[in-house]
């Protein structure tokens, strides 16, 4: 493949060739070759392709067929219940997402079935560690008041709420895992090449799964899947030489932690151990101050190796950036969550904290490698929405938050164009001998860095092969 008069590195408009999953040949009016494809870049910004850092494949897949419960899309329990009571008569499991407790607070399963008795329902938390069901869900999955199931009972009756239990939802529901045809190709129209799935519990199902989607067509991207210690020293099937097929690579050991529930902390030690013995990186779910200082003081007892991970860091106090440098460690961060949720943080998060969220340029400017995702689907799956958010640092309602942590135009865009292997490294140049994982945009990069949220690629090629025209 021939791409004419594309615009790389910020700087140079040059043609550049393409042969199988390399870049051969960088220069000026480069010669078509027998019947090679010839692309007129006319100008537009050729990038490298993004990476999505941290989110969660299966969830995001089917949240497309889910009725959003929370803000953006539902801010009141009159919403919610207007929402529940218009899908009264349906057949079938309704399945909700998005929740927050600012709509209608701790929600159960008789409040549920105030608005809708007559058909099973579950609703997600959009922390993604709670599900509530109702009367109609528990009778379906013949769960009682008395048993052995992992659900929450206050006073022996159940609440309808089940935590960190996704797995055997999943098994008790019979569910077959989602299509990801449709999410994957939403990923590659944005530009996006490569995923790192995050969610703790994946497991060698997991892997073949993905693995069969990727050899169907099915999945586009290269994945980096974290999971449980069922994965230490387990191996995808290898991808053959010149299959043009994605990658699929095992990633960390994901630790989830909650406040309220924190592991034994000698326990969780020991687990850092095994995984690095594993010669596994490890990773830290940390969205309060109380779980940042707990993970950090085992990291400092059992020990870190290049390339373990804080998911999240939500608020990190100043006097603990000196100790994410010391023990090296890569920080995933979610800065579109300014946008979708940041006038929720400055009402409800404690004013003290608030200059601590979702910190960007202090981690940079401290020599903490810094890497950018969205979380979707429990944030929008929009990487340019979440890069623009990282500039302006505005919500939606466009307030400021934290404005000494803005970012430039492209320190946001490094946040999703390092490897999927090494989050956080230095922007790769485009040249001879690079991957072709690019995504060319219509214009410029003089033009496209005023408008990160505006950007909508062109083309996306993974490996050299086109998986997304537009």
């Amino acid at each position: 493949m021939l791409i004419r008069r594309a615009e790389i590195n910020f700087s140079d408009v040059v043609d550049l060739r393409i042969d199988r999953d390399r870049i051969v040949a960088i220069g000026a009016q480069l010669h078509a070759q027998g019947d090679e494809p010839v692309i007129d870049a006319d100008g537009g910004a050729l990038l490298s392709g993004l990476h999505d850092h941290h989110l969660h494949l299966a969830s995001l897949a089917a949240s497309r067929a889910s009725l959003q419960c929370g803000p953006p899309q539902v801010h009141t329990a009159e919403q919610l219940a207007a929402q529940l009571k218009a899908r009264r008569g349906a057949q079938g499991w309704l399945r909700g997402i998005g929740y927050h407790e600012s709509v209608a607070g701790e929600i159960d399963r008789h409040w549920i079935d105030r608005h809708l008795f007559d058909r099973p329902v579950r609703i997600q938390h959009r922390g993604g560690r709670l599900w509530v069901l109702n009367s109609a869900a528990l009778q379906l999955l013949d769960v009682r008041d008395a048993g052995d199931d992992p659900l929450e009972r206050i006073d022996g009756r159940l609440s309808g709420r089940l935590y960190d239990n996704d797995r055997w939802l999943r098994q008790r529901l019979g569910l077959e895992r989602p299509d990801l045809a449709e999410v994957s190709r939403h990923l590659a129209s944005l530009g996006v090449t490569g995923v790192t799935d995050t969610s703790p519990n994946n497991s060698p199902g997991e892997v073949l799964w993905l693995r069969q989607a990727q050899r169907r067509g099915e999945l586009l991207q290269d994945v980096l899947l974290m999971g449980d210690a069922s994965l230490d020293g387990f191996s995808a099937e290898p991808v053959e030489a010149g299959s043009g097929l994605p990658q699929l690579t095992i990633g960390p050991r994901k630790f989830h932690l909650h406040e309220a529930h924190l592991p034994d902390y000698d326990d969780l030690c020991t687990d850092i151990r095994r995984a690095h013995r594993a010669e596994r990186n490890v990773a830290f779910h940390c969205v309060t101050r109380a779980e940042l200082v707990f993970t950090l003081g085992a990291l400092r007892e059992a020990g870190t190796r290049p390339g373990d991970r804080i998911e999240h860091a939500s608020v990190t106090p100043t006097e603990l950036l000196e100790e994410f440098r010391d023990l090296g460690l890569i920080v995933v961060s979610q800065p579109g969550f300014i946008a979708e949720r940041g006038d929720q943080y400055l009402d409800e998060v404690d004013a003290a904290d608030q200059p601590w969220l979702y910190r960007l340029k202090t981690f940079l400017d401290a020599g903490v490698l810094l890497a950018g995702s969205t979380d979707a689907p429990f944030g929008a799956a929009e990487p340019w929405r979440a890069m623009q958010a990282a500039v302006s640092r505005r919500s939606a309602k466009g307030r400021v938050i934290g404005a000494a942590e803005a970012l430039s135009p492209e320190q946001a865009l490094a946040l999703f164009t390092a490897p999927l292997n090494a989050p956080g490294q230095q922007l790769p140049r485009l040249e001879i001998g690079a991957t072709a994982d690019l995504c060319l945009l219509h214009a410029g990069w003089r033009r496209a860095r005023a408008d990160l949220a505006g950007i909508r690629p062109r083309l996306t090629l993974r490996g050299g092969r086109v998986i997304w025209a537009g």
